[in-house]
């Protein structure tokens, strides 16, 4: 991929693709493709029209709708489909037109909920999915299998990458669509505006995740862009590994809120863990540059300049 190629970012307006455009501007790509909004990727006729009128040379696919364990419980129809369509109309409109290469993003939920750790991509399809996330996983899991399908029928170039949990400047802080981090930010945030004595954060607080900076989750894509030729998905993490109350206890000292945290225990916990092995990762020659710490203060930053800037708290 040189610095003149045409790349297109499928889903340049969400949280991984802003940060994957800038990133690429930083490295100096200049010939960026802007396309259409989030719902025209749904559409096969757009989504044929855009390839055969910008004739990208490397795709991203970053986009479909996601949310945390309450969109997931809430809208499992509608982020399965959007999931499944966006997958099905960019990878057969990059193979119709002749795109160089392509990276698909899928989740960490495409693994089984007691999948080992860390997780290998050897585990995938091995079990049963987490059940509050299952339509989500398997819309994404076909997204690995469709690339997998074009690359051994047709020869085409496209990969797919696992990421950890990623989150960063402007996130989703909304109640109904924002995951982990942004809604423990948002949680104590409000708590210590209104003086509230605790926040409440559902589940145990025990099971753990690995988290990754957007700036670094852009990186490493454009990494694995250049560098990764593999049918095999290939995880994308960071290795910071966090139980959800060790994580609400640092959010809680970046935000400064001095009240309590309490644990709902009715509440879903979701996986028990999604730790990513990404050694193949690091075996490119891929690190992260951004500590945890200093990813959730940017983070925390972006937000409070937002809710200014708006008058309305998780306004982007």
């Amino acid at each position: 991929m040189d610095k003149a190629a045409r790349i297109y970012i499928a889903g340049a307006h969400t949280l991984v693709g802003r940060a994957l455009h800038r990133r690429l501007a930083r490295q100096g790509y200049a010939a960026v493709i802007h396309g259409d909004d989030e719902g025209a990727l749904t559409d096969a006729a757009a989504v044929d029209a855009f390839f055969a009128r910008t004739a990208p040379s490397h795709v991203f696919v970053v986009g479909g709708r996601s949310g945390g364990i309450r969109a997931n419980q809430k809208y499992p129809a509608d982020l399965m489909l959007n999931n499944l369509l966006m997958a099905c109309h960019v990878l057969h409109g990059a193979y119709r037109h002749g795109v160089t290469k392509l990276l698909y993003l899928a989740s960490s939920c495409v693994y089984p909920k007691h999948s080992p750790q860390p997780m290998r991509v050897d585990a995938l399809l091995t079990g049963p999915l987490e059940e509050t996330s299952e339509a989500y996983a398997v819309a994404k899991l076909a997204g690995i299998k469709l690339c997998q399908a074009y690359r051994q029928q047709c020869g085409a170039n496209f990969v797919s990458g696992i990421p950890a949990d990623a989150f960063g400047p402007g996130d989703d802080f909304s109640f109904e669509d924002s995951h982990v981090v942004a809604a423990l930010m948002r949680k104590m945030h409000e708590a210590k505006t209104a003086g509230a004595e605790s926040v409440e954060i559902w589940g145990t607080g025990t099971p753990r995740r690995e988290f990754i900076f957007t700036e670094d989750l852009a990186d490493a894509c454009i990494h694995v862009m250049r560098a990764y030729n593999e049918p095999h998905p290939i995880n994308l993490g960071g290795g910071s590994e966090f139980s959800i109350g060790e994580l609400a206890e640092l959010v809680k000292e970046i935000v400064g809120y001095p009240g309590a945290l309490r644990f709902d225990t009715s509440k879903p916990d979701g996986m028990p863990s999604k730790v990513l092995d990404w050694s193949v990762l690091r075996d490119l020659g891929w690190r992260p540059r951004v500590s945890v710490r200093s990813a959730l203060s940017q983070t925390y930053a972006w937000f409070l300049t937002a809710e200014q800037r708006s008058g309305a708290v998780g306004a982007h």
